[in-house]
């Protein structure tokens, strides 16, 4: 999701803001901070050599991406790992993403088409582990997935709904990456081969209920991860 900075900041603040803001991000989504871990502003701004000022900026960016937690007079955190809460980002996947691949379906020309079919090969023909990065996705598996699953709803024209579902992802994304262990009874290759074949062949009836099947499944993984304490 695109932001823009406050009409009135001094570029020399935005850079460092973004900076800030794109290590912060970058460190969630690699796991160096624990779930429900306290993101500290003096911390951080000590650590990064900028103001506070310039750290809040930055702070209420990541908030808005889903990826931290502002807490009522106690500051900032990595959200915590609650099966209730990501229920609720599942449950809102699966609500807006079929609805929204039906109009794409409906509305993509053939442009549309072509991408949805380079996506799809490309992520593929991405491994989707490598040795040096351990047991999780790699980086290129996941940032090809989430063009795939991208892709497939910008048919649809609708820039709004195209923002809900980037922030819906980047929240889904931070959970799978803390539980995306290997699991050897999902094919999801076969998944998003089903589902490339039904959007293209527009059959908005199957693709739709392949892509819920393929959220609900994730969903099941992502509350499921042996050797984690849940809270609701």
């Amino acid at each position: 999701m695109v932001q823009t900075a406050h009409p009135s900041t001094p570029p020399g603040k935005q850079m460092l803001s973004e900076q800030v803001y794109a290590h912060l991000r970058d460190a969630i989504m690699r796991g160096e901070y624990a779930p429900g871990s306290p993101l500290k502003p003096q911390d951080l701004a000590k650590e990064q050599g900028v103001s506070l000022a310039v750290v809040r900026e930055a702070l209420v960016r990541v908030v808005g991406e889903g990826l931290a937690d502002r807490l009522p007079n106690r500051g900032f955190a990595v959200p915590a790992f609650s099966d209730r809460r990501w229920q609720e980002i599942a449950e809102a996947r699966r609500t807006v993403e079929p609805v929204v691949l039906r109009m794409s379906v409906e509305r993509g020309d053939i442009e549309w088409e072509a991408r949805v079919r380079a996506a799809h090969h490309r992520l593929a023909r991405t491994p989707a582990y490598a040795p040096e990065e351990g047991e999780y996705y790699t980086d290129a598996w996941a940032e090809a997935h989430r063009v795939f699953h991208r892709t497939l709803l910008e048919g649809c024209g609708n820039r709004s709904l195209l923002e809900t579902f980037d922030r819906l992802w980047t929240a889904s994304e931070l959970a799978r990456r803390w539980s995306a262990h290997r699991n050897p009874d999902r094919d999801g290759a076969e998944e998003h081969r089903r589902l490339e074949e039904a959007t293209l062949a527009r059959d908005a009836d199957a693709a739709a209920a392949i892509l819920a099947q393929h959220l609900t499944l994730t969903a099941a993984a992502l509350t499921d991860t042996p050797g984690r304490t849940t809270r609701a």
